[in-house]
C-alpha cells in the first residue's frame, strides 16, 4: 500500500512540475521579445496592432538583422497582426474592416507595408523567410522612412489620429491612415 501511495505522489509531483513548466512557456510576457499592443482611433475606426517587440541589443538592425529588400514579419515571434473595425484608407488606398498580418519590406529610401489576409501563423518559415502567401496580399503601400531624433531600443508601433508610426533603432516610419 505504501509503495502505491509513493508512486501516486511521485506521479502527481512530476505532473505538477511539467504543467508549471508548460505554463511558463505559454507566458509570452517572459519572452525576450515580449508581446505589445498599439491601439487608437483614426476617424471612426479603431486600429489595433498586435506585435512582439524585439530589442536592438547592440546589433545593426536594418540592412543586416532585417535585410533590405526582403519581406519581414514586422516584429518578432508570430506575424504582426493589424486590425481595423471600419474601412480605412492607408496611404490613400482602401483597406476593408478586418484582421490582417502585417509585413514590411524595408529599403534604404522606401519601405513597403503589406497587409495580408492570412493570420495566426508564425512570423517566419523553417528556412527563415517571412511566413506569408503573397497571393493573399490585400494591400501594399510604399512610404518614406526617416531617421528618428532619438534611437528606440525596443520596436514600437504608435497609433495616432493620422495613422501609425513604426519606430525601432534609428528608423521612424509614419503610415498615413484616414
Amino acid at each position: 500500500m505504501k509503495k502505491v501511495k509513493l508512486v501516486t505522489i511521485g506521479t502527481l509531483l512530476v505532473g505538477i512540475l511539467l504543467s508549471t513548466a508548460a505554463m511558463a512557456q505559454k507566458d509570452k510576457s517572459q519572452r525576450p521579445s515580449p508581446p505589445e499592443v498599439a491601439t487608437g482611433k483614426i476617424g471612426k475606426a479603431t486600429v489595433t496592432i498586435d506585435y512582439s517587440s524585439p530589442s536592438v541589443k547592440g546589433r545593426k538592425i536594418f540592412g543586416e538583422l532585417v535585410p533590405y529588400g526582403k519581406a519581414w514579419r514586422a516584429g518578432a515571434n508570430e506575424a504582426t497582426v493589424f486590425q481595423t473595425d471600419s474601412e480605412i484608407k492607408v496611404e490613400g488606398k482602401t483597406l476593408a474592416a478586418g484582421k490582417y498580418s502585417l509585413f514590411i519590406v524595408p529599403g534604404e529610401n522606401e519601405w513597403e507595408f503589406i497587409f495580408n489576409s492570412q493570420t495566426g501563423q508564425g512570423g517566419i518559415t523553417r528556412n527563415g523567410e517571412a511566413n506569408f502567401d503573397p497571393a493573399k496580399n490585400i494591400l501594399s503601400v510604399k512610404v518614406k522612412p526617416s531617421k528618428s531624433n532619438k534611437a528606440s531600443e525596443r520596436l514600437v508601433y504608435a497609433v495616432n489620429n493620422k495613422g501609425f508610426v513604426f519606430r525601432w533603432d534609428t528608423a521612424e516610419v509614419p503610415v498615413s491612415i484616414k
